[in-house]
Formats: C-alpha cells, structure tokens, sequence
C-alpha cells in the first residue's frame, strides 16, 4: 500500500452520519493493544479559510482507557488545547475516578498494519515558553533532529548530551514543541522520544507548546 492513512470511521450521535479521521503513521509500535477504552475523537474540519479542531467526546467514559484518535493534518496549536481540557476533565473526576486508567493517542502502524498506541497519561502540557533556568530541547517543525543550546542533535543523543554537561546545579529537562508543526509530526517525535529518551527517565518532562 503506497499511503497509509488509517481511517476511524465513527457514527456519531444518533443518526447515520460518518466522520473521518486520517491517523498519524509510524514503523513502530508503542502499545499494540489497550483494553476497557473509549474513544475521543478530533476532527479535522475547515470554515473558509480557518482550520477548526472539532471535538467529540460523547462516548468518553472516567473510568475507561481513554484513546485519543486525532486527525493528522491539524495544527498542534489547536490540538493540544483540546487534549488539556479533557486531561484537565479526567484529572479532577472525583466520584469516577479510576486512578489506573491511562490516555493513549492512537496511530497506525505502517508495517504491521494495525492500530497502535503512544501513553501519555503523565505529561502535562503548557502552551507557553518554559521558564528560564530549565534546560530545554526544542523540537522545530520540518526538522528531523531538535536543539539543545546552540547544537542540532539527533534524538536517541538527547540523555547522552544532557548527562555530558557539567552543570553547578542540575536543571530540569523539558521540551519545547513548535505550535504550527502538525499533529503527526508531533506524534512521529514523541514515539521516537518513547523509544530513545522518556523511558530512561524517572518522571516525565512538563512540555511546552509555542
């Protein structure tokens, strides 16, 4: 198959209408196989000449996996917003509350032909430049490496490069992603992250979205 753009076909409310979301793609699978989950879907609609995520989360259940299927050609500037209400939603569930529930974003698996999963449950997302004195990897859009300081590096040297440095006093690590790179972009940067970087790190950097 020369493209493969995986299509989540939803019936939405209670009529016959189907939606389309194109997925992000990827050789590597994260997660192959999430259970007891309920999708949150983000569309991909334009209103003249403005972009517009729209969001559907009526089949969103608190205590569920919660799997985000989200359309590839959107901005990261309008996806992560969404992503932050709904985190901010599970977060704060009092009564529901299932603190073993997880939230994935899906994608397709461009070799093994299947849905696969990225976790993110942990990460916490601000849409604003990180404060000064934190040590920040920059991922720009169009680029396949990211920056740290003044250097363009790949991103299974990012641990290598911090832990080389001989700091007075240690900085906390965050990422720093561009806002105008789109979704799936995003997406082919963290699962590479998941494989080369977070998975060695005790707790998951804050990222930042400018």
């Amino acid at each position: 198959m020369k493209y493969l753009s995986l299509l989540i076909i939803c019936l939405l409310f209670s009529c016959a209408k189907k939606e389309d979301v194109l997925l992000p793609k990827s050789n590597i699978s994260i997660v192959k196989y999430v259970q007891d989950h309920s999708p949150i879907y983000l569309f991909f609609k334009v209103d003249g000449k403005d972009t517009i995520a729209d969001l559907n989360r009526k089949s969103a259940i608190i205590s569920t996996n919660w799997i985000f299927n989200i359309d590839k050609r959107l901005p990261l500037k309008l996806v992560i917003p969404e992503v932050i209400k709904m985190q901010e939603k599970k977060r704060n569930e009092k009564m529901h509350q299932n603190e073993e529930s997880e939230n994935y974003y899906s994608y397709a698996d461009s070799v093994g032909k299947n849905l696969a999963f990225l976790p993110f449950t942990k990460v916490f997302y601000k849409m604003d430049r990180p404060e000064r004195g934190n040590f920040v990897v920059y991922f720009k859009k169009g680029k396949q490496q990211v920056f740290m300081g003044n250097q363009e590096i790949k991103i299974s040297e990012i641990l290598k490069q911090f832990y080389s440095i001989k700091f007075d006093r240690v900085p906390n690590l965050v990422f720093l992603f561009d806002k105008n790179m789109s979704y799936e972009e995003y997406i082919q940067y963290k699962i590479l992250l998941q494989k080369d970087v977070t998975y060695n790190l005790d707790k998951l950097p804050v990222e930042f979205i400018f």
